[in-house]
Protein backbone atom coordinates (compact mmCIF):
# COMPACT_ATOMS: atom_id res chain seq x y z
CA UNK A 1 0.00 0.00 0.00
CA UNK A 2 0.98 3.55 -0.26
CA UNK A 3 0.49 4.61 3.05
CA UNK A 4 0.37 2.73 6.73
CA UNK A 5 -3.46 2.54 6.28
CA UNK A 6 -5.90 -0.23 5.67
CA UNK A 7 -7.99 2.20 3.90
CA UNK A 8 -7.12 5.51 2.24
CA UNK A 9 -9.21 8.11 0.42
CA UNK A 10 -7.32 10.79 -1.23
CA UNK A 11 -9.47 13.91 -3.21
CA UNK A 12 -12.13 10.89 -4.00
CA UNK A 13 -15.25 12.82 -5.88
CA UNK A 14 -18.44 10.22 -5.27
CA UNK A 15 -21.18 9.62 -7.67
CA UNK A 16 -24.49 8.10 -7.69
CA UNK A 17 -25.45 8.23 -11.25
CA UNK A 18 -25.15 11.66 -12.69
CA UNK A 19 -25.43 13.42 -8.90
CA UNK A 20 -21.89 14.35 -7.25
CA UNK A 21 -22.62 13.05 -3.68
CA UNK A 22 -19.37 13.61 -2.17
CA UNK A 23 -16.79 16.03 -3.27
CA UNK A 24 -12.83 15.35 -2.59
CA UNK A 25 -13.46 12.87 0.50
CA UNK A 26 -9.92 12.29 2.45
CA UNK A 27 -10.33 9.50 4.65
CA UNK A 28 -8.07 7.31 6.40
CA UNK A 29 -8.29 4.19 8.68
CA UNK A 30 -5.22 2.42 10.12
CA UNK A 31 -5.68 -1.30 10.62
CA UNK A 32 -7.41 -2.60 14.09
CA UNK A 33 -8.76 1.17 14.28
CA UNK A 34 -12.86 1.67 14.75
CA UNK A 35 -14.24 5.12 13.55
CA UNK A 36 -17.79 6.33 13.55
CA UNK A 37 -19.67 7.68 10.28
CA UNK A 38 -22.57 10.21 10.67
CA UNK A 39 -24.96 12.08 9.05
CA UNK A 40 -28.76 12.43 7.92
CA UNK A 41 -30.23 9.97 5.91
CA UNK A 42 -29.26 10.94 2.12
CA UNK A 43 -25.92 12.88 3.26
CA UNK A 44 -23.81 10.15 1.18
CA UNK A 45 -22.94 7.84 3.96
CA UNK A 46 -24.25 4.73 2.02
CA UNK A 47 -22.81 5.82 -1.30
CA UNK A 48 -19.15 6.11 0.49
CA UNK A 49 -19.80 3.02 2.37
CA UNK A 50 -20.73 1.33 -1.37
CA UNK A 51 -17.30 3.34 -2.55
CA UNK A 52 -15.26 1.38 -0.02
CA UNK A 53 -17.06 -2.00 -0.92
CA UNK A 54 -16.30 -1.41 -4.92
CA UNK A 55 -19.91 -0.72 -5.73
CA UNK A 56 -19.35 2.63 -6.81
CA UNK A 57 -16.67 2.93 -9.23
CA UNK A 58 -14.38 5.39 -8.69
CA UNK A 59 -13.62 8.22 -11.67
CA UNK A 60 -11.47 10.70 -9.83
CA UNK A 61 -9.03 10.70 -7.04
CA UNK A 62 -6.73 7.93 -5.46
CA UNK A 63 -8.38 5.14 -3.04
CA UNK A 64 -6.63 2.04 -1.25
CA UNK A 65 -8.82 -0.67 0.59
CA UNK A 66 -6.88 -3.40 1.98
CA UNK A 67 -4.69 -3.34 -0.50
CA UNK A 68 -6.60 -2.62 -3.70
CA UNK A 69 -6.25 0.13 -5.52
CA UNK A 70 -9.75 1.60 -6.21
CA UNK A 71 -8.73 4.16 -9.12
CA UNK A 72 -7.17 1.27 -11.33
CA UNK A 73 -9.32 -1.98 -10.19
CA UNK A 74 -10.41 -4.35 -12.33
CA UNK A 75 -13.68 -6.04 -12.82
CA UNK A 76 -12.14 -9.38 -12.54
CA UNK A 77 -10.38 -8.61 -8.68
CA UNK A 78 -13.75 -6.65 -7.16
CA UNK A 79 -14.78 -10.20 -5.14
CA UNK A 80 -11.15 -10.61 -4.38
CA UNK A 81 -11.32 -7.17 -2.65
CA UNK A 82 -14.81 -7.95 -1.33
CA UNK A 83 -13.77 -11.17 0.49
CA UNK A 84 -11.34 -8.89 2.51
CA UNK A 85 -14.56 -6.71 3.95
CA UNK A 86 -17.25 -8.41 6.11
CA UNK A 87 -20.32 -6.59 5.84
CA UNK A 88 -22.55 -5.86 9.03
CA UNK A 89 -26.09 -4.63 8.52
CA UNK A 90 -28.96 -3.46 10.41
CA UNK A 91 -31.34 -6.12 8.60
CA UNK A 92 -29.63 -8.82 9.99
CA UNK A 93 -30.63 -10.72 6.25
CA UNK A 94 -30.29 -14.11 7.60
CA UNK A 95 -31.99 -17.77 6.02
CA UNK A 96 -34.83 -17.62 8.80
CA UNK A 97 -35.84 -21.33 8.38
CA UNK A 98 -31.76 -22.56 8.63
CA UNK A 99 -29.75 -22.94 11.81
CA UNK A 100 -27.17 -20.65 13.09
CA UNK A 101 -24.78 -23.40 11.68
CA UNK A 102 -25.90 -23.71 8.23
CA UNK A 103 -26.16 -19.93 7.55
CA UNK A 104 -22.26 -19.58 8.14
CA UNK A 105 -21.56 -22.81 6.19
CA UNK A 106 -23.27 -21.52 3.54
CA UNK A 107 -20.83 -18.20 3.36
CA UNK A 108 -18.05 -20.56 3.64
CA UNK A 109 -19.49 -22.60 0.78
CA UNK A 110 -19.91 -19.73 -1.35
CA UNK A 111 -16.08 -18.30 -0.92
CA UNK A 112 -14.67 -21.71 -1.53
CA UNK A 113 -14.01 -23.30 1.13
CA UNK A 114 -13.85 -27.13 0.43
CA UNK A 115 -12.75 -29.34 3.47
CA UNK A 116 -15.78 -30.21 5.82
CA UNK A 117 -13.89 -30.32 8.49
CA UNK A 118 -12.09 -26.97 8.56
CA UNK A 119 -15.55 -25.70 7.41
CA UNK A 120 -17.33 -27.00 10.73
CA UNK A 121 -14.41 -25.98 12.86
CA UNK A 122 -14.04 -22.22 11.79
CA UNK A 123 -18.00 -21.72 12.37
CA UNK A 124 -17.51 -23.17 15.67
CA UNK A 125 -14.59 -20.74 16.54
CA UNK A 126 -16.63 -17.44 14.87
CA UNK A 127 -19.40 -18.40 16.82
CA UNK A 128 -16.89 -18.53 20.95
CA UNK A 129 -15.80 -15.08 19.47
CA UNK A 130 -19.22 -13.93 19.27
CA UNK A 131 -20.42 -15.17 22.61
CA UNK A 132 -22.56 -17.69 21.66
CA UNK A 133 -20.39 -21.14 22.06
CA UNK A 134 -23.04 -23.85 21.43
CA UNK A 135 -25.73 -22.26 18.98
CA UNK A 136 -24.69 -23.68 15.62
CA UNK A 137 -27.89 -26.03 15.81
CA UNK A 138 -30.54 -23.44 16.94
CA UNK A 139 -32.65 -21.96 14.54
CA UNK A 140 -32.33 -18.30 13.73
CA UNK A 141 -36.13 -17.88 14.24
CA UNK A 142 -35.40 -18.88 17.76
CA UNK A 143 -33.04 -16.46 18.06
CA UNK A 144 -33.38 -12.87 20.15
CA UNK A 145 -32.20 -9.64 18.25
CA UNK A 146 -28.90 -9.03 19.54
CA UNK A 147 -28.15 -12.80 19.01
CA UNK A 148 -29.00 -12.63 15.37
CA UNK A 149 -26.74 -9.44 15.03
CA UNK A 150 -24.20 -11.45 16.59
CA UNK A 151 -24.98 -14.25 13.96
CA UNK A 152 -24.17 -11.07 11.66
CA UNK A 153 -21.16 -10.41 12.79
CA UNK A 154 -19.52 -14.19 13.24
CA UNK A 155 -20.79 -14.33 9.59
CA UNK A 156 -18.62 -11.06 8.68
CA UNK A 157 -15.74 -12.20 10.49
CA UNK A 158 -15.73 -15.80 8.57
CA UNK A 159 -13.05 -15.14 6.00
CA UNK A 160 -10.48 -13.26 8.68
CA UNK A 161 -11.15 -10.03 6.73
CA UNK A 162 -8.88 -7.02 7.76
CA UNK A 163 -11.98 -4.55 7.39
CA UNK A 164 -15.51 -4.43 8.63
CA UNK A 165 -18.44 -2.22 7.49
CA UNK A 166 -21.24 -1.93 9.93
CA UNK A 167 -23.91 -0.21 8.35
CA UNK A 168 -26.43 0.93 11.42
CA UNK A 169 -25.67 -2.33 13.08
CA UNK A 170 -27.74 -1.49 16.27
CA UNK A 171 -30.77 0.04 14.49
CA UNK A 172 -33.24 -2.29 15.17
CA UNK A 173 -32.35 -3.11 19.00
CA UNK A 174 -32.72 -1.49 22.54
CA UNK A 175 -30.39 0.29 24.27
CA UNK A 176 -28.75 -2.14 26.40
CA UNK A 177 -28.47 -4.40 23.54
CA UNK A 178 -26.88 -2.20 21.25
CA UNK A 179 -24.30 -1.31 24.24
CA UNK A 180 -23.50 -5.17 24.04
CA UNK A 181 -23.36 -5.07 20.08
CA UNK A 182 -21.02 -1.77 20.02
CA UNK A 183 -19.07 -3.51 23.06
CA UNK A 184 -18.49 -6.43 20.75
CA UNK A 185 -17.51 -4.86 17.85
CA UNK A 186 -14.54 -2.89 19.63
CA UNK A 187 -12.96 -5.51 21.41
CA UNK A 188 -13.09 -7.51 18.17
CA UNK A 189 -11.33 -4.82 16.57
CA UNK A 190 -8.59 -4.58 19.51
CA UNK A 191 -8.32 -7.91 19.88
CA UNK A 192 -8.13 -9.45 15.55
CA UNK A 193 -6.71 -5.99 14.25
CA UNK A 194 -10.01 -5.55 12.43
CA UNK A 195 -10.41 -1.78 10.74
CA UNK A 196 -14.06 -1.24 11.63
CA UNK A 197 -16.47 1.59 9.92
CA UNK A 198 -19.30 2.01 12.07
CA UNK A 199 -22.10 4.39 10.24
CA UNK A 200 -24.89 5.15 12.67
CA UNK A 201 -27.68 7.77 13.86
CA UNK A 202 -27.30 6.74 17.91
CA UNK A 203 -24.88 9.58 18.89
CA UNK A 204 -25.04 8.08 22.40
CA UNK A 205 -23.38 5.11 21.44
CA UNK A 206 -20.86 7.39 20.01
CA UNK A 207 -20.26 9.29 23.49
CA UNK A 208 -19.96 5.71 25.49
CA UNK A 209 -17.50 3.91 22.88
CA UNK A 210 -15.39 6.74 21.73
CA UNK A 211 -13.43 6.69 18.31
CA UNK A 212 -12.85 9.45 15.25
CA UNK A 213 -15.96 10.54 14.16
CA UNK A 214 -16.07 11.72 9.87
CA UNK A 215 -19.61 13.22 8.94
CA UNK A 216 -21.38 13.41 5.87
CA UNK A 217 -22.89 16.88 5.61
CA UNK A 218 -23.41 19.08 2.20
CA UNK A 219 -22.06 16.86 -0.29
CA UNK A 220 -18.48 16.73 2.41
CA UNK A 221 -16.94 14.19 4.41
CA UNK A 222 -15.12 15.75 7.24
CA UNK A 223 -13.51 14.24 10.89
CA UNK A 224 -15.59 15.95 13.69
CA UNK A 225 -14.23 14.19 16.51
Amino acid sequence: MDKPFIISFDNVDIWQEDSLVLAKVNFSLAPAEACYLIGKSGSGKTSFLKTVYASIPLTSGRATVAGFHLHELEEKNIPMLRRKIGMVFQDFILFDDWSVGRNLMYILEATGWKDRAQMTARVLQVLDMVGLNGYEKKPVTSLSGGEQQRVVIARALLNNPPVIIADEPTGNLDPETSDEILYLLNRLSREFSTSIIIATHDYRLIQKFPARVYKCENGSLVEVG
